[in-house]
């Protein structure tokens, strides 16, 4: 029999301008959608690391990411 001892997933979000909308405005929903996405973790306790956050020249920001698989032991991932 096996068992999942630890376990996360690492991932890189590209939260990107949406093109409807006029250039600062959607820099400001970029900027919020971060925001809110970070808070979703806060607010499901989600387990998570965040390696770097970086905003591209358009406005856009790339984000990497690690965090708790579903409800799983992270182990030494967050470390």
């Amino acid at each position: 029999m096996k068992r999942v001892k630890a376990a996360c997933i690492c991932q890189t979000l590209h939260f990107m301008l949406k093109e409807d909308f006029p250039h600062d405005y959607a820099l400001k929903m970029v900027q919020d959608e971060v925001t809110k996405y970070k808070a979703s973790l806060e607010r499901n306790r989600t387990k998570y690391k965040i390696i770097s956050e970086e905003t591209q020249p358009d406005g856009s920001v790339i984000v990497k990411i690690i965090k708790q698989y579903n409800t799983g032991p992270v182990g030494d991932y967050l470390d």
